[in-house]
């Protein structure tokens, strides 16, 4: 047997011999043997910039707002209280509504942290079919959810999308005096969901119109040290081998973003990928297997964190100023690592991760570039960071 892909319909599948897709009934000659490269991506960047012109979508969604972080009711305030003394967020404001309860951490110059909790009953959360996995079942409800971007005419966005035959959460777009809101169901590639907001206020405020109670909020410890971690660099989301092409080409159709490059680690089955508006902006990681998954003793990190996880976020990435006393201070507090930092100034980059949270199932990653390093990583520390992954 041996793992083919459709060039038709994408789709991946075992055989042993090339026969019509079993898919779309492509003919064999779109079939072939199954093992990601740049080849595809790179052809469909043109295309699909092209039909965002075309169809007036273009520059319509802006940069990365915040992002939504939902956790079990008990892990709730733990997750603030850890993302506190982890990062230089702060709590801006804090409500509870009759579905939800959220804290919304925030600092200058980032998009903001959303730790909410549901109240409503499990089988109700759409995104808890993305969470039954070895290792993630027991937290039904804990995933980083949505990605939330801005755009100036949300009417419009939803108007060309829905033509487009994207689906949304909620049938009609959520109004509030500060701000309107939609977001799309869960992808099938990567269990995210993508949000946008058109805000309508000078002062933003995340509170809805309709009657929502104050909570207090949670202090932040006095660490002078935590004012090093800065905005949010970047998010990094592992999908199946199979699904990187769609993944990626599905984000690039929602959003203004577009596929920047990728880093193969091929001695442990796995790419990096980056989406990128510029240079300065938030950038969207999709890491993935070079081939699909075969089995925990053979794949690599990469593909084992997905049997056992499912596809999700795996880290988000903080900005970091004066990373080695930065790093060493975080240890001193108690902050575990998967990894010690890796690279150097002369390499232009240093990073490191922590171990997974127990309240969200993420990694934090701290991340320090010098001077006038113009790449995004290097594939030394894509390599040992990928490693160190392993031990999840």
């Amino acid at each position: 047997m041996v793992k083919v892909i459709c060039s038709n319909c994408m789709s991946v599948h075992e055989t042993e011999q090339l026969s019509n897709c079993p898919n779309c009934n492509a003919e064999k000659q779109h079939l072939y043997v199954f093992s990601n490269s740049d080849a595809y991506l790179k052809k469909e960047v043109p295309r699909i910039i092209e039909e965002r012109k075309s169809v007036g979508l273009q520059g319509l969604v802006g940069g990365l707002e915040c992002i939504v972080i939902n956790t079990e009711p008990q892990q709730w305030g733990h997750a603030i209280q850890e993302l506190m003394q982890n990062t230089g967020a702060t709590v801006q404001e804090s409500f509870q509504t009759p579905e939800r309860t959220v804290c919304v951490l925030s600092q200058p110059n980032s998009a903001d942290i959303l730790i909410q909790q549901r109240t409503e009953p499990t089988e109700k959360n759409p995104f808890t079919r993305f969470n039954q996995y070895p290792k993630s079942k027991h937290l039904p409800n804990t995933r980083l959810e949505t990605y939330v971007y801005t755009t100036k005419d949300l009417e419009a966005y939803v108007d060309i999308q829905k033509n487009r035959g994207v689906q949304f959460l909620t049938d009609k777009i959520e109004h509030t005096d500060s701000y309107s809101f939609i977001q799309t169901i869960p992808s099938p590639y990567t269990g995210n969901s993508i949000g946008f907001i058109q805000w309508h206020a000078e002062k933003k405020t995340y509170i809805p119109t309709i009657k929502a109670d104050s909570i207090d909020a949670i202090k932040k410890p006095p660490s002078t040290y935590l004012k090093n971690i800065q905005r949010i660099d970047h998010a990094a989301t592992r999908v199946k081998a199979e699904h990187r092409d769609q993944a990626i080409i599905e984000f690039m159709e929602l959003t203004n973003y577009t596929f920047d490059f990728a880093i193969y680690v091929k001695m442990f089955n796995s790419i990096t990928n980056v989406a990128r508006v510029s240079e300065k902006d938030f950038a969207m990681v999709f890491t993935s297997g070079v081939t699909p998954f075969i089995s925990l003793d053979v794949s690599g990190p990469t593909e084992k964190f997905i049997y056992n996880y499912g596809p999700r976020t795996h880290h988000i990435a903080f900005q970091t100023e004066h990373i080695e006393d930065t790093y060493q201070s975080l240890k001193e507090r108690g902050t575990e690592f998967l990894i010690d930092l890796v690279g150097s100034p002369e390499e232009g980059l240093k990073q490191t991760f922590t171990v997974q949270s127990k309240n969200t199932l993420l990694v934090n990653e701290y991340i320090r570039r010098y001077g006038d390093f113009d790449g995004f990583f290097t594939k030394s520390n894509v390599t040992l960071l990928t490693e160190s992954t392993d031990k999840q």
